[in-house]
């Protein structure tokens, strides 16, 4: 279960980037969830997904 809170989701979902998932489609992959849940969220607070450093920035 991801955080709803967006700056607990970046933090999080970067951290699972990092240690786990070699991308964003394997993280939305291993939690049955659409890649928007993620990134949507990460947008408004102007983040966008970094496939060449896998991670939001």
């Amino acid at each position: 279960m991801l955080p709803k809170d967006p700056a607990l989701l970046l933090s999080v979902v970067n951290t699972k980037l990092r240690d786990e998932y070699e991308s964003l489609e394997d993280l939305c992959a291993a939690l049955d969830i659409a890649p928007e849940e993620i990134s949507a969220p990460l947008a408004a607070l102007g983040y966008a997904y970094d496939e060449t450093q896998n991670q939001f920035r």
